[in-house]
């Protein structure tokens, strides 16, 4: 049995490819233009990166912020349900999931079957969001990628006073010009976001273990930061920028599946 999931957010494209619940292939393509654009170019990625027929994959579910912009996928799904999917199946001792993407933040709470107990999220505001990572590297003239090295040699944080993404820009130009370490000035927005999402995560209740997921994951100045914010260990799983994905197919394998028994 052939399944796939798809997840198209708003700066990558997700999918993973399953073959009787083992994985077979993954793809991840940056989005650019619009999301039905975006699901099409990751489409033509599965066929040349599989060599599968696609008319051997079963069934195709969607999640993710231009999930209705996928016309070949007969199901979907909320990226709150997939992620609690994946992540189920890759530890079931996970009990809590912060996921960080380009556009917004989400924390969940799951049982030992993965079902989703509680959620919040915050996509009206980007400085809760990898986005304020990423203006913020634009600001200073680095690759969003460098940010971890950054982070590294930076020896103490600098706080932030302005919650605002606008308003951190220019503070973050003022500590540029004023000479301040680069490396000190990473970890501060590595702080505040930290800050920001671990608040976000404290008004449901966290619960060990607790996963990272999304692109943010990555990032081992982010981790670092949000370890020392909620005081644990956060579980990062090396697919966690396709966890979304990786439930989106699980939930398609599971259709098939009731299916075939009906």
């Amino acid at each position: 049995m052939i399944v796939a999931g798809c997840d198209i957010g708003s700066t990558t494209a997700k999918a993973v490819i399953l073959d009787d619940g083992t994985i077979i292939a993954t793809v991840l393509l940056p989005v650019e233009g619009s999301p039905k654009d975006a699901a099409q170019l990751l489409l033509s990625s599965i066929q040349e990166k599989t060599k599968i027929d696609i008319a051997q994959i079963e069934a195709w579910c969607g999640t993710g912020y231009g999930q209705k912009n996928i016309p070949y996928a007969s199901i979907v799904e909320s990226e709150i349900v997939c992620h609690a999917k994946g992540i189920q199946y890759i530890d079931k001792d996970v009990r809590t999931i912060i996921d960080i993407g380009g556009q917004d933040a989400k924390v969940c709470r799951i049982d030992a079957y993965g079902n989703v107990q509680r959620y919040v999220y915050n996509d009206k505001c980007a400085s809760g969001t990898g986005r304020f990572l990423e203006i913020t590297a634009d600001v200073m003239e680095v690759p969003i990628t460098k940010l971890a090295t950054l982070d590294a040699k930076g020896e103490k944080e600098i706080t932030l006073s302005n919650q605002c993404v606008v308003f951190a820009e220019t503070e973050v130009i003022s500590l540029l010009n004023s000479g301040e370490d680069m490396g000190n000035i990473v970890k501060g927005l590595h702080r505040a976001l930290a800050s920001r999402v671990a608040s976000l995560a404290l008004s449901i209740g966290v619960e060990e273990k607790i996963a990272f997921s999304g692109g943010v994951a990555h990032n081992a100045g982010m981790v670092s930061a949000l370890e020392r914010v909620l005081k644990t260990k956060l579980v990062v799983h090396e697919y966690c920028q396709i966890m979304g994905a990786l439930g989106a197919a699980l939930i398609a394998q599971e259709r098939v599946k009731s299916r075939v028994a009906s």
